[in-house]
């Protein structure tokens, strides 16, 4: 499709900045496994922790913007580089409806995304498709280049399927695994919900588990901004407690069709008790309880995180498999500077 003959294709179809937060969920909750990334929440969070957000659509023409059916949206925020530079970041996204206009959307959705990046500098988009692309899908100019990249939101999870009863769910599991859920309650393991007045105990057991599995946690600020009450904030966090002391804790996303188990970290003491065992059955058993029909863990990685891996799939579940992290590169001149950095950093 030659880009001069877009007009002809789209004519019924306008960009439309986002201002209904429902009008955004209800057109993300329609993705099996809603990606709770890419909800109006969300955007509330980026907003928080990063300069700028940026939630658009792709409306049909024939009705007024904030009326019109979405065909296709994207959360946008920005990320600062050193020298003044930044990168826009769509996690999870676009999203675009399946049907005789997906290509069309899909291009105007990107359009917009590079217009954005035009009127503020950014050097390049780095995004996390669910669907495979055609390079027809991004293309605008013609000249840009599309560059596989590090994954930031992981390419492989591990789902469980809610709408089976809770004795099927236990079946599926690993022996060992309902065996130390079963220990954890024997034990007198308690789990609560708290808020963001406990956020010293959350970080305190995070920064256990960052030392103890040697991975770099995101920043106080990070956490706690996804946490801060606002609204209807999808992320609970939960702690499981032994002997009146939080041993153990999770930060959950409920959105849509799906919860996701987004952090979590555990004391490296009494780690005999299985606390985190249980405080994962308790959130499978609420999201079940809300009428959602997926639990995402949120990562798994043999490799990378053999013990968190094995831990994961000892609850059952099944493998889904997205196509990774790319950067759509604007500024071919600065993106080079900026790899070779990047790189260098790396390697100390």
């Amino acid at each position: 499709m030659k880009i001069e003959n877009w007009d002809l294709k789209i004519k019924y179809m306008q960009i439309i900045e986002i201002k209904d937060k429902k009008q955004l969920n209800d057109f993300v909750g329609l993705q099996k496994m809603s990606p709770f990334l890419q909800s109006w929440q969300w955007g509330i969070f980026h907003g928080k922790v990063d300069s700028k957000v940026w939630r658009i659509g792709v409306s049909d023409g024939n009705l007024p913007a904030q009326a019109g059916k979405l065909l296709a949206s994207a959360v946008v925020n920005s990320k600062a580089l050193p020298m003044g530079k930044n990168y826009l970041y769509c996690a999870r996204g676009p999203l675009v409806v399946h049907g005789a206009h997906k290509q069309e959307a899909t291009r105007l959705i990107f359009k917009e995304i590079a217009s954005v990046a035009e009127r503020i500098g950014a050097m390049f988009l780095r995004f996390d498709p669910i669907h495979k692309l055609q390079s027809d899908d991004y293309k605008i100019k013609g000249d840009e280049t599309l560059i596989k990249t590090l994954d930031v939101q992981p390419s492989k999870t591990s789902v469980l399927d809610l709408t089976k009863t809770a004795e099927e769910i236990l079946k599926a599991m690993h022996q060992k695994t309902r065996y130390n859920i079963n220990l954890a309650e024997k034990k007198g393991v308690k789990i609560v919900e708290a808020d963001q007045a406990r956020f010293e105990d959350f970080w305190s057991l995070l920064d256990q588990t960052s030392g103890r599995d040697k991975f770099r946690p995101h920043g106080r600020s990070y956490y706690k901004a996804m946490i801060e009450p606002y609204g209807d904030n999808p992320v609970k966090l939960f702690f499981a407690e032994y002997k009146g002391r939080p041993i153990a804790t999770a930060l959950i996303c409920y959105f849509s069709d799906t919860a996701t188990y987004i952090h979590g970290g555990s004391s490296n003491e009494e780690r005999n008790v299985m606390a985190p065992h249980l405080l994962q059955w308790h959130a499978i058993k609420l999201a079940k309880a809300n009428g959602q029909k997926y639990y995402d863990f949120h990562g798994i990685d043999e490799a990378r995180w053999p013990g968190v891996t094995r831990f994961k799939l000892g609850f059952g579940g099944f493998e889904v498999n997205y196509p990774g992290t790319f950067d759509l590169v604007y500024d071919p001149g600065w993106y080079s500077i900026y790899k070779m950095v990047r790189k260098v950093r790396r390697t100390f």
